[in-house]
C-alpha cells in the first residue's frame, strides 16, 4: 500500500518527465477503479462529476465544502493513484480562509489541488488582482505545511468565465508562478495558438482541460505546443449521462432495449472493482 507521501512524489515526477500525460476526471470511487484499470498514472476529482452524482446542477454552491472533501476522500481512498482535487475557489475570499482548503483536502488523502480565482458572483466573477495573488500566496504556504509535497495548481479563470482577456490571464499565470504555484491553469483556452502563448509565457508546468477545445486537437498536438498535464474536467461525467439519457428515451418511446449490447459486462465490472 502506497504511503500519501509516496503518492505526492509520483505525482510530482510526471509533471518532471518529458512530454505530456492525461489526467483523467472520475467522480466517484467507482470510476476511480474503472480509471486506475485502464492505466492511468493520476486521477483528478471534478466539480461538474462531484454535483451531477448528488442531482444538483454544476455551479457555485451546488456542493458544500464537507460535500467536495468528502468525494475527495472517496476517490482518494478508492486507488493506488495520487488523486488531485478540484477545490473550486476555496469556498471563501479571504486568503486564509480559503487557503485551508488545501489542509482539507490534504487530510482527505488527495496530493494535489487547483484554487481558482472566480468570485461566485455573476456580476464581478473575476477576483481582483492582488487579492487572487494574495490567495494563491496563502494556498503555497499552507501546502508547504502538510508534511508532503502537495502539488499545488492555481487557476486563471478568465477565458472559462466569459472574460477573453488574454494579457490579464498570463499577467495572473505570471503572478501565481511568481508565488509559488507548482502547476498552472487557465481553463477555457480553445486553440492551439492561445495555448502555445499561455505555456511559453510562464516556466512551471500548465494543465489544460479539454472541453472546448478545437476539434482534432490531440495529447501531442497539446505536447508540442508546451503543455504538460491535460485534464477532462466533467466531460467524462456528461458522456455517461449521455448514454444513461439515450438509453430511457429508447426505453421511454420505443419500449426497446438495444442498449443493452453496449452495457460493460458484470463479470468484468466485479473484477475492475475485486
Amino acid at each position: 500500500m502506497k504511503t500519501q507521501a509516496q503518492k505526492a512524489l509520483a505525482f510530482r515526477a510526471l509533471h518532471q518527465r518529458e512530454g505530456a500525460f492525461i489526467i483523467p476526471n472520475p467522480w466517484d470511487a467507482g470510476t476511480a477503479k474503472l480509471l486506475a484499470a485502464s492505466g492511468f498514472e493520476a486521477l483528478a476529482t471534478t466539480s461538474l462529476g462531484a454535483s451531477s452524482a448528488l442531482g444538483r446542477p454544476d455551479g457555485a454552491g451546488a456542493v458544500s465544502r464537507a460535500e467536495l472533501i468528502a468525494n475527495c476522500a472517496a476517490i482518494a481512498a478508492a486507488t493506488e493513484l495520487p488523486v488531485s482535487a478540484d477545490l473550486e475557489n476555496g469556498y471563501a475570499h479571504e486568503p486564509r480562509a480559503a487557503a485551508e482548503i488545501i489542509r482539507l483536502a490534504a487530510q482527505a488523502g488527495v496530493v494535489g489541488g487547483s484554487i481558482e480565482d472566480s468570485s461566485g458572483d455573476e456580476k464581478n466573477p473575476i477576483l481582483d488582482f492582488n487579492l487572487s495573488v494574495e490567495r494563491v500566496q496563502a494556498a503555497v504556504e499552507v501546502a508547504r505545511s502538510v508534511g508532503f509535497p502537495f502539488v499545488l495548481t492555481a487557476r486563471a479563470e478568465n477565458f472559462f468565465l466569459g472574460r477573453r482577456d488574454l494579457d490579464d490571464t498570463i499577467r495572473r499565470l505570471q503572478a501565481f508562478e511568481k508565488a509559488g504555484a507548482d502547476v498552472l491553469y487557465a481553463p477555457g483556452l480553445k486553440d492551439l495558438e492561445t495555448i502555445r502563448t499561455v505555456a511559453s509565457s510562464v516556466s512551471k508546468p500548465i494543465n489544460v482541460v479539454i472541453g472546448g477545445i478545437e476539434p482534432g486537437i490531440t495529447l501531442q498536438h497539446l505536447a508540442r505546443a508546451g503543455v504538460k498535464r491535460v485534464s477532462v474536467g466533467g466531460m467524462l461525467c456528461r458522456l455517461a449521462l449521455a448514454h444513461v439519457a439515450s438509453a430511457a428515451r429508447e426505453m421511454k418511446e420505443q419500449g426497446s432495449f438495444g442498449w443493452m449490447a453496449q452495457a460493460m459486462p458484470a463479470g468484468e465490472l466485479r473484477r475492475m472493482f475485486t
